[in-house]
């Protein structure tokens, strides 16, 4: 007899949010994103997050083309007795499979009514419908069985779209099959923080060519405090996925070390740290908010924190609050409303020597207090190491 092959891995996946509810703004999908997170860190790469009208035409066509790309592919939504709830006829019809009511989930369903003493409609046989390729996914929370799709290799997941009933359903039922099938490949994956650089500014500092490569692969994200570079790779020529990208990062290093902050769960708290060495910090702010005490304040090395009213010059502020509060170091930022963006000051006072700095942080009000504050902690940053040392090893 031959023996059975095992299956890939299921690499890829694909997101399709099914609701009319959902183009219209009235609910928002949390679904696909909460899930692609997961699979993501579980080594699946997630090509597509959809989001789909109640129309058979349109599901059909996304479920067939996200079958033919991707190895999983997860529905949320659409599975309830109504006419508009078309997932299943999509799949069925994508596959070119018939459904048919599976007795099994007949009578559970009745017994449902039964138990309540409520009239059961025939419409809510659709609910227990099943094609050949699948099997139900239980639903303790609600009346509508998700789908577990297996043909050719590749996987289909129809789960349920209120939240109360996908999250159980994915956790006890669909990942712990989804990891007995294989999920996934050995992926590394490292985010490096970068500061005082804009998203476009790191495009035009790296070159086309390290943004387009398949392996490693490279995304820059702009976030509110940091611009992050994900470095993500798999296996290939005989080195590990962690060895291709450490040798990437090593490559894209001396263009990057300006800017190098930290990576992964670095935080300022935490990188500042060994740049401080045994030395204290006082911090005074204006006009931001508090966001500087926010980023720093609990630090260990933080002496005295303080807010006050707008109009103070940073650069008194910093050798005030440092000699009043005996630190090492005192830091202060000043943020007024310039036009459109946020006027910056910095001032710093290293032990003494004091010295100031004006930026400006892009956008005003909350944005821009947030991005003053996060500018002075990376002046500060680079005070505390001129020669531009590289933390990240």
């Amino acid at each position: 007899m031959p023996s059975q092959q095992t299956p890939s891995p299921l690499a890829t996946a694909e997101m399709l949010a099914v609701g009319a509810e959902l183009l219209a703004g009235e609910t928002r999908d949390t679904n696909s994103g909460d899930l692609a997170r997961e699979l993501t860190a579980l080594g699946v790469e997630v090509l597509r997050l959809s989001q789909l009208p109640d129309d058979l035409a349109v599901v059909t066509e996304s479920v067939r083309a996200a079958f033919a790309r991707a190895d999983l592919v997860v529905t949320s939504g659409g599975l309830g007795p109504t006419p508009d709830d078309l997932t299943r006829e999509a799949i069925a019809a994508a596959l070119g499979e018939e459904p048919a009511v599976d007795p099994a989930l007949e009578a559970w369903l009745r017994d449902l009514w039964a138990r309540r003493g409520l009239p059961f409609s025939e419409v809510n046989l659709k609910q227990a419908w099943l094609i050949p390729s699948a099997s139900p996914l239980d639903n303790p929370h609600g009346t509508a069985p998700g789908w577990w799709v297996e043909r050719g290799g590749r996987v289909i997941v129809a789960l349920p779209g209120p939240p109360r009933e996908l999250g159980p359903m994915w956790h006890e039922q669909v990942l712990p099959r989804l990891r007995a099938r294989g999920l996934g490949l050995d992926r590394a994956v490292t985010t490096l923080h970068l500061t005082g650089i804009g998203e476009s500014a790191v495009v035009d500092l790296l070159g086309r060519g390290p943004l387009e490569r398949a392996n490693p692969r490279m995304a820059t994200y702009a976030r509110p405090d940091f611009v992050d570079l994900r470095v993500s790779a798999v296996p290939a020529d005989g080195r590990s996925a962690e060895a291709l990208v450490e040798r990437a990062i090593a490559e894209l290093e001396p263009r990057l070390r300006p800017y190098l902050m930290g990576r992964d769960d670095d935080d300022w708290e935490l990188v500042l740290a060994p740049r401080l060495r045994t030395r204290s910090l006082a911090l005074a702010e204006s006009g931001t908010g508090g966001y500087l005490t926010l980023l720093l304040g609990n630090a260990p090395y933080v002496r005295q924190a303080e807010l006050r009213p707008l109009g103070a010059d940073a650069v008194p502020m910093a050798s005030d609050v440092r000699a009043r509060s005996e630190a090492d170091i005192g830091l202060a930022v000043v943020a007024r409303m310039a036009g459109d963006d946020m006027e910056v000051h910095i001032g710093l006072d290293l032990e003494g020597r004091a010295s100031g700095i004006t930026r400006t942080a892009f956008r005003g009000g909350d944005t821009g207090r947030r991005r003053a504050a996060n500018a002075a902690v990376a002046e500060l940053w680079r005070a505390l190491d001129p020669e531009g040392e590289n933390l990240l090893r």
